[in-house]
C-alpha cells in the first residue's frame, strides 16, 4: 500500500479594520511515486511546481494581482520534495507502516458548452472528496479507450477536511448516438466508478399541436361568428 506524507502550513491573516480573515495554505505532499508542492489562498490555487516543465507556475489570473514568487522557488520545491520522501521513509519505520485514511471519490460528467452536433466541445469529469490523492481516470468513446485530447488539472484541497478535487477533460466533437464514459479508480473504491454521457439530439418542436390549436381556434371563431349572425337575424324577425 502506498503511504504518503502531506505537510500543511496554515496562516490566518486578520485585518483588524475590515475584520477579514484570509487563509494561506502551503502544501507539500509526497508518496513513493509522486509529489505535490503548491500554495493556495482562500481556496484558490496561487501556484504549483510543474515537475515536467521544471518551473514554478503561477495559476492566478493577472487581474487578481497575483504574488510573484522569486527565482529559486522551483529549486526550493525540489528540495522540499527530497526532504518529504526522506521523512516518509522515517515515518513508515516509526509508525510501522500504518494504513492510510480512506475517502472514496464522487464524480460527475458534463459538457462545458451546450451540445451541438459536429461542433467541438469539452467534456468535463469532476472527481472530488477523495483521499489519499492517488487517482486514475480513463475515458472511453463507444467502449473504446480514448487517450488523445485529454488533460487533467492540478490537485485541489477541499477546505480543512484534507480531501482532494481534480478536474479531467476530454476534447470531443459530438456525434449523434456517441456514448462517452469517465471511469475513476481509487484505493477507497470497491470497484471502479463510471459516469456516462450520451450525445442526444434535442427533439424538434412538433408542429402538430400548433396546427391543431390554430385550426381549433379558427373553427371556434367561425362558430361564434355564425351564431351571432343567426341571433341577429332572429331578433330582426321578432
Amino acid at each position: 500500500m502506498v503511504v504518503s506524507v502531506i505537510c500543511l502550513i496554515l496562516i490566518g491573516i486578520n485585518h483588524t479594520q475590515a475584520k477579514i480573515v484570509h487563509v494561506d495554505i502551503g502544501l507539500t505532499g509526497c508518496s513513493d511515486s509522486d509529489g505535490e508542492d503548491m500554495y493556495v489562498l482562500d481556496g484558490e490555487e496561487m501556484a504549483h511546481a510543474d515537475w515536467e516543465a521544471k518551473q514554478y507556475v503561477m495559476t492566478m489570473p493577472e487581474f487578481a494581482d497575483p504574488y510573484q514568487y522569486e527565482e529559486g522557488a522551483y529549486e526550493n520545491a525540489v528540495a522540499q520534495m527530497q526532504a518529504c520522501k526522506s521523512n516518509l521513509d522515517i515515518a513508515i519505520r516509526a509508525y510501522k507502516n500504518p494504513a492510510e485514511p480512506q475517502a472514496p471519490p464522487m464524480s460527475s460528467i458534463y459538457p462545458r458548452n451546450d451540445v451541438t452536433l459536429g461542433t467541438a466541445n469539452t467534456l468535463i469529469c469532476l472527481v472530488t472528496g477523495f483521499y489519499p490523492p492517488h487517482i486514475n481516470v480513463t475515458w472511453t468513446r463507444n467502449n473504446k479507450n480514448v487517450t488523445m485530447e485529454t488533460r487533467n488539472s492540478q490537485l485541489r484541497m477541499n477546505g480543512q477536511d484534507g480531501s482532494f478535487t481534480q478536474f479531467f477533460t476530454l476534447q470531443f466533437t459530438p456525434e449523434e448516438g456517441d456514448i462517452y464514459t469517465c471511469t475513476v479508480e481509487h484505493s477507497a473504491l470497491d470497484r471502479p466508478l463510471t459516469r456516462e454521457f450520451e450525445v442526444e439530439v434535442p427533439p424538434e418542436a412538433s408542429v402538430g399541436p400548433s396546427v391543431f390549436c390554430g385550426v381549433g381556434l379558427t373553427l371556434g371563431l367561425l362558430g361564434v361568428a355564425t351564431g351571432t349572425f343567426f341571433l341577429v337575424k332572429g331578433n330582426q324577425c321578432n
